[in-house]
């Protein structure tokens, strides 16, 4: 770990750590998850050919509600509700997940937990 306390460089280096282990393969996708101080980000990758088959944004769940979803929290359970629909459409039902260097608690766990709950496998 560096010395300093920058906390986007020690996530990073949380995240290469995490990524030399964790790959998505074209039977089991990468679940990707960004999270940034308004938003959270996720998306299903394949690996093997460098391809995005699913994403889904914060956004995108406060344009499907109608208003705005207010509590950060509930925002990511749609996020991942969405994902996980979108997900088994295309066929996809098995994914490794990568908290991209967070912790596994709030908003990511909120994510991970919808998207168990939508029927996504890991």
């Amino acid at each position: 770990m560096p010395r300093d306390r920058d906390s986007r460089k020690l996530r990073n280096v949380r995240h290469r750590r995490v990524r030399k282990k964790v790959s998505g393969r074209p039977e089991q996708p990468r679940l990707c998850v960004f999270r940034s101080l308004r938003s959270i980000y996720a998306q299903i990758i394949d690996d093997t050919d460098g391809r995005t088959l699913v994403a889904v944004s914060s956004q995108e769940a406060n344009q499907e509600a109608g208003n705005p979803i207010r509590p950060k929290t509930a925002v990511s359970t749609a996020v991942g509700q969405m994902l996980a629909q979108r997900a088994l459409e295309r066929g996809i039902s098995r994914v490794v997940f990568d908290r991209g260097g967070y912790k596994y608690h709030g908003r990511v766990k909120a994510l991970a937990e919808a998207a168990r709950e939508g029927g996504l496998q890991f």
